[in-house]
């Protein structure tokens, strides 16, 4: 029993840079997508039927992330569980491009993560 423990902290050892290092590459790809809406130009984030601008869309989002605490690990589950709709109300975000567009705020980010990659 003892080589098995023994065995398992070694593994745990080898394996923890590398999970800190997939962490890092979530969290960057993460902030990628939060700056990506922050930074838009003339468009409008819709909430619960409320337009918003890409800094208060971006403080939204990092509220919410900030409360999902761990349950958030991938940029991935920031898109489904974060960006894609009211967690009050259950609508989905959607976003406004200055030329009037409205999309989902959950293909926007998917777009933009493809982007990232």
């Amino acid at each position: 029993m003892k080589k098995i423990m023994v065995a398992a902290f070694i593994v745990l050892m080898l394996f923890a840079p590398a999970l800190s290092a997939q962490t890092d590459i979530e969290r960057n790809k993460i902030e990628f997508l939060i700056s990506s809406v922050e930074n838009l130009k003339d468009a409008r984030f819709i909430r619960n039927g409320s337009e918003y601008n890409g800094q208060e869309a971006a403080k939204h989002l990092r509220m919410k992330l900030r409360r999902a605490g761990d349950r958030i690990r991938t940029a991935d589950d920031f898109i489904r569980f974060i960006t894609a709709k009211s967690s009050v109300s259950g609508k989905p975000y959607l976003i406004m491009l200055p030329d009037g567009t409205t999309i989902k705020s959950e293909k926007y980010f998917r777009d933009k993560l493809k982007e990232y990659r």
